[in-house]
């Protein structure tokens, strides 16, 4: 069924928007909020089915968020990314509405799969963030844009990135607090707790020996060392990690060359091994530290150091876009640190040289 678009019948987008997101309340899963965005996207223009892909997630993965038209399930199934992907990487990089034929936008196992023709991508960016893109057809036809769907489409991605800019800044102000909250605990705990159960083990520890000084004792110890588990527990439930290697990825990220319009180098020396135990924090460090260089400016060049020393492993982001703007300790590098230090290592992150900024990663070998 051809869909006429709402706008050109008197309908505002905003009221649309406003009309599909005022049903949705606290409850409200992710997916049901942007499946509510790709209705929008739909009702208001001549698409008929629209997805949301968007970067999520410590490991900043590109995943389906939401979609209207389509099976969600088999979206969730693909990995995409913006060196697969073309037509996003072009949309969000030139803030613009892209059409092209689908053997040209994306890999050919998704044209055949989703039976596509024609597609068009729009940026679901805004306030200097950019989040995904919505990816919308007319079900499989070839189709054209007109220059007023055009600039409706792109102005309907922009009204959907801060509506989404509201929510993610919920969550994330609300996961600040939850941090805020957990390192308060575990400082007061080993401040407080541990210190005085410890002091009162060595008093047992200087007794007469006899079975009930030492049940005691041995109690103790173990509900010690149980405390110091449970400090040390991750503050995150980390899903099983199907990414590539860190070396595998930043050769990738190496003969791309390009990050979010930046000019991107690596440097990882002849002979250089991530250890296995640092394997997981330095892809997460990365991904934030990348995350971080883009987000919160807009640099020309970034550098990616990799070293080792003789009983360490550092990884280094380095950016020239500190003359953008102040940089925050947002939450993302507060929680690396955090693992970092779980983990015996450091992470710093400053000016480094004129009009630089670097963030660095110290584990321990």
């Amino acid at each position: 069924m051809n869909h006429t678009p709402a706008l050109f019948a008197g309908v505002e987008p905003l009221e649309v928007f406003v009309e599909l997101l005022a049903e949705l309340d606290a409850e409200t899963t992710s997916t049901q909020f942007y499946d509510r965005i790709c209705e929008a996207i739909c009702r208001l223009t001549t698409m008929q089915r629209a997805a949301i892909f968007m970067s999520e997630g410590r490991g900043h993965r590109v995943r389906a968020v939401g979609a209207h038209g389509t099976s969600f399930g088999e979206l969730t199934a693909l990995r995409p990314s913006l060196w697969t992907v073309p037509i996003a990487q072009r949309a969000l990089i030139d803030d613009e509405v892209v059409v092209a034929p689908a053997s040209e936008a994306v890999p050919a196992e998704y044209v055949q799969q989703l039976g596509i023709t024609t597609m068009v991508c729009t940026p679901l960016s805004a306030a200097g963030r950019r989040y995904g893109v919505i990816c919308a057809d007319r079900g499989g036809n070839q189709f054209e844009l007109s220059d007023g769907e055009r600039h409706l489409l792109w102005t309907l991605g922009k009204t959907a990135a801060l509506v989404a800019t509201a929510r993610i800044t919920t969550r994330e102000q609300e996961q600040a607090r939850r941090l805020e909250e957990r390192l308060d605990l575990a400082r007061e705990i080993h401040e407080r707790v541990i210190q005085r159960l410890f002091g009162v083990s060595l008093v047992l520890g200087a007794q007469e020996s006899n079975e009930a000084t030492n049940r005691a004792l041995a109690e103790l110890q173990g509900a010690l060392g149980e405390l110091r588990a449970a400090l040390e527990r991750p503050l995150a439930v980390h899903a099983a990690d199907t990414r590539p290697s860190l070396a595998a990825e930043l050769e990738r990220l190496g003969s791309v060359g390009v990050l979010s319009g930046a000019e991107l180098s690596v440097d990882w020396p002849e002979g250089a091994v991530v250890p296995a135990q640092c394997e997981q924090t330095a892809q997460d460090f990365l991904a934030e530290a990348l995350r971080n260089a883009t987000k919160h400016s807009d640099p020309e060049h970034i550098q990616v150091v990799v070293s080792e020393g003789a009983d360490t492993f550092a990884l280094e982001v380095r950016n020239d876009g500190l003359s953008s703007g102040p940089r925050g300790k947002g939450m993302g590098l507060r929680l690396a640190a955090f693992e970092a230090l779980q983990h015996g290592g450091s992470v710093e992150y400053g000016e480094c040289e004129e009009q630089w900024w670097r963030a660095r990663l110290v584990l321990p070998v």
